[in-house]
Order: C-alpha cells, then structure tokens, then sequence
C-alpha cells in the first residue's frame, strides 16, 4: 500500500492539508480561509473552534481528493502561525475566550508594565517585551474572563499555541504537547536550558500547571485517537522554523525569507545562542534528537497581509496575482511609499503604536502606483530586517532562499533582489514550510532515511539576480527610511 505524510500547515489566514510521497512531491492539496476578527483597532481575534473545524474539514478533501483512506498516511506533521494563544477549559475541551492572533496588539499595555524586566527577558528568551508573543496574551485572557486567575490556579485552565490546541484536539483531549521552536515564542521558554522558566512564568503571574510539555520538533507527539484510524505525529514546528528546515537552511549562515501574512526571515546560527543587539531576535529552529539548532529572526508584521487589504476594504482587485500586471503598468517615475504599520512595526524598529501610511500622493498617482508602492513595501521591510542581520552575524548573504505565497510574484522578487542586491532562490515547491514538516515528520519514522537523503531530493526553480544599480538603490531606500521615521512613535523618541 502506497503511504503518504499529511501535512497539517494551519496558518493566520487559511489551513492547509497536503499530502508528499516518498520524493517530498506534492501529491494533493486542500485549503481553507480562516476567519479573523477586529474587534477594536490593533486587536486581532480568531475562534479556536473554527480552526479546529478547519483542520478536520481539509483532511477530509485531501482524502477525498486522493481517493485515500487514513490507513494510506505513515505519519502526521503539523506546523502552524505561532505564538497565537488560546486558553481552554481542562474538563469542557472548550476554549475560554476567543484566541488572540500573533498580530494583535491588544495586550501592549501589560508588557509595558514590565518593561522593567525587559534585559532578563531578552537574555532568558532572545525575545524581546512585546504583544507579540504569548505570554502577554494568556495574561490579558485570564484577566478579562471571570476568576480566570483562580480557574488557572486550580489546574482548571490549559494554554497552547495552535499547534498545542491541535495536538489535543486530535488526541482525543490527552495530549498537551509542544515542541521547542514553538515554545521559544511564548516568551516563558528559557533557550538556554530548553526549559519552562519559574522567574519568567512570575513576572507574568502564570502557573505552571497552564503549560504544555515541551518536545523536540522531531518526535512522537501521540496519536490521532479522534479519528477510527490511529495515526501518529511525529513533527510540530513554528510555521518560520518548518519553513527554514523546507529551505534546506542547515548550516551557520544560511538564510530564508518567508511571505506569508507578514514576512520572516531567519538565519541558522547552529548549536549557540547568540543575542542580537539590534533587534533580531533568537528563536529555536528546531531540535532533532539531542541536537538543537538556533536562529536569528526579523519579524514584518504586515507582508501579504497588505496586499490582502487593497484586495478586501480598498476593493482594487479581486486576485491577489493580478498585483503583478498592475506593478508593471504603474508609472516609473512616481515616487510612492506606503508603510503599512496596521499593527505597529517590527524588526528593526519594534515600535506597537506606529500605524500605515502612504506618501508621495500626487493627483495622477492610481490604484497601479498604490499597489506597486505595496508590494515594494514588502520588500523594504525585508530589506530593514536583512540589513540588521548581515550586521549582527558577520555573513555575507549572497544568496536568500524565500518561499511563501508571494514568492510566485514576479515583480516583488526581482524589486526584492534589486533593493537588496542579491540573488533570490525559488524552490520548486513553494509550499516550504509544509514541506519542512513533511521531512521532520518523516524523519522521525524513517519515511526519510537521513538528512542527507533530503538533501539529494530537495530541488530550486528560479533564480533572481540584482539589476537596478547603486545609485538607484541608495535613492530609493533613502525614500523608504524618511517615510518610516514619519510613522516612528515612542520608539523614536526613546533614541532621541
């Protein structure tokens, strides 16, 4: 019987389910949106029970699609949007309030109180105070439902990322599991000793019993007993860290850059923690038997997700691909920049309250000249975090690997190469961050022999190289830097 591994990529705006074969070929996909929701402005909210409902839904298509039944699946690997927090009933497997997304900036004022903590933070974590991350976010839950610190004191209350809630879910409500480059972005994970840390948890007034047990991202993380076929998991990472491995970024030095909702790029720095000092932060990219492996991140909190609103509230089109065509046919000599700080800024600037803004407008400039000044948004961005990088690691990155649904655009990965002036590495499979799980998971169970093995099979399609020359790319991130100093609130101020 042929055997495949399932792929469960839940991510801020859809869940994916895809099914590799032996080769890491893609041999079906499913996908579903998942709703977000603004309440208030720099709150963003989803319904854990959607997401669940999601998950089981594009396993259903993909099987069905296949014509496969689950006797048909060797394993299971799931990677998800991080630091997303949902907090649960232990007794009811219901979730207590709705999950509050990576994006949101609802529960800044609890960081800013403890901003006092800020370096044994950074030290403890390689993170720095922000919204971002989850600890925050459990706090401002238990804070706003009724004896919600209580209910947590007494055992009642569980926490979990995506991937946590999933696991549990699919386990039949046993498994309260994570794994290590997922607990490295709750801001509660010492990465030195790979670890739950008490000094962390008090600062934020947490207890232990909340937490999942942590794992290596390669391992057994129990089995599907919601379903008549028991299937095991044996791979969870953080959507960037999956997506890192699916770069085939295994050596000090090596790079990747994600489009997704918002951008992330990550570089492997290997077995030692190194802190950044300019705003990078230091994640676990994944542990593999005894063996871990770390990384410098720059996080963009709004990348696609940019374009996603020209498309929704602006209504300038109605496919995201039709961004391209529009890009090409904008004015040359315009000189636009949109920043598009919906939720503040991250990496290098790390400032919640800045908000977008777009400038340059003339009487001519049109919807093509809006989007073009969009997608080069997200290129800039990436240029802010790759500058910082190549800064704090002392490499010389010829080469960026990116993968995410923008990295089909053609226009934004040749302006990308351009204003960074390097070469930009496409893979044949654009799904990476599937991908990468697909071969944690596999590693596990021996569906992949080695890493090496995965080496020989992992494959690059296209290749930008720079074409714009220095002149033209000092000008036009001059531009950029003046037009992100306008949007800089406190951050800016601090420094001055």
């Amino acid at each position: 019987m042929e055997k495949y591994i399932l792929t469960i990529d839940q991510g801020t705006t859809s869940t994916r389910a895809i099914l590799f074969d032996k080769n890491a070929t893609i041999v079906f996909i499913a996908q579903e949106e998942v709703k977000c929701y603004y309440p208030k402005p720099g709150y963003v909210e989803q319904d854990a029970i959607e997401i669940w409902l999601s998950v089981l839904s594009v396993i259903n298509q993909v099987l069905i699609k296949a014509n496969l039944t689950f006797l048909n699946i060797a394993t299971i690997g799931i990677t998800n949007q991080r630091e997303t927090t949902v907090v649960w009933d232990r007794h009811t497997g219901m979730p207590v309030a709705p999950a509050i997304v990576w994006q949101s900036r609802q529960s800044a004022a609890l960081c800013h109180e403890r901003v006092a903590y800020k370096n044994l933070i950074h030290q403890k974590t390689g993170l720095l105070i922000n919204p971002y991350f989850s600890a925050s976010k459990i706090r401002y839950i238990l804070d706003h439902i009724p004896e919600g610190q209580a209910r947590a004191e007494r055992g009642e209350l569980l926490f979990g990322t995506i991937d946590t809630w999933l696991i549990y879910k699919l386990t039949n409500e046993t498994n309260h599991l994570t794994d290590v480059s997922n607990a490295s972005r709750t801001m509660l994970f010492n990465i030195h000793d790979l670890a739950w840390d008490d000094e962390l948890l008090n600062i934020f007034n947490l207890p232990h019993s909340m937490l999942p047990k942590v794992l290596s991202s390669s391992d057994d993380f129990g089995t599907t007993t919601f379903f008549n076929t028991p299937i095991s998991i044996t791979g969870v990472a953080g959507d960037q860290q999956a997506a890192l491995f699916g770069q085939m970024c295994l050596k000090p030095g090596d790079a990747k850059n994600t489009y997704g909702t918002g951008c992330f790029m990550l570089m492997n720095i290997g077995n030692h923690v190194q802190l950044s000092e300019n705003g990078l932060l230091t994640t676990v990219a994944w542990k593999i038997k005894d063996e871990v492996t770390y990384a410098l991140e720059g996080s963009v909190f709004i990348g696609g997700a940019a374009v996603q609103w020209l498309r929704d509230e602006l209504k300038l089109f109605k496919n995201a691909s039709e961004t391209e065509k529009a890009a090409l046919e904008a004015k040359s000599h315009d000189n636009v920049y949109f920043v598009p700080a919906f939720v503040g800024l991250g990496t290098p600037y790390w400032d919640d309250q800045a908000r977008g803004a777009i400038f340059g407008l003339t009487r001519e400039v049109s919807h093509l000249e809006l989007t073009r000044a969009t997608l080069e948004a997200i290129a800039y961005q990436s240029r802010d975090v790759f500058d910082v990088m190549i800064k704090e690691s002392a490499q010389d990155l010829k080469v960026l690997s990116v993968d995410g649904g923008a990295s089909v655009n053609r226009y934004l990965m040749q302006f990308q190469a351009d204003i960074l002036n390097t070469s930009i590495r496409v893979p044949k499979i654009y799904e990476t961050t599937s991908l990468g799980i697909c071969y944690l998971a596999g590693l596990y169970t021996g569906f992949f022999p080695s890493v090496k093995a995965i080496t020989k099979i992992h494959e690059y399609q296209t290749t930008y190289t720079p074409k714009m020359d220095e002149q033209e790319r000092a000008k036009k991130y001059l531009g950029w830097q003046k037009a992100v100093k306008a949007v800089l609130t406190f951050s800016a101020k601090e420094e001055e």
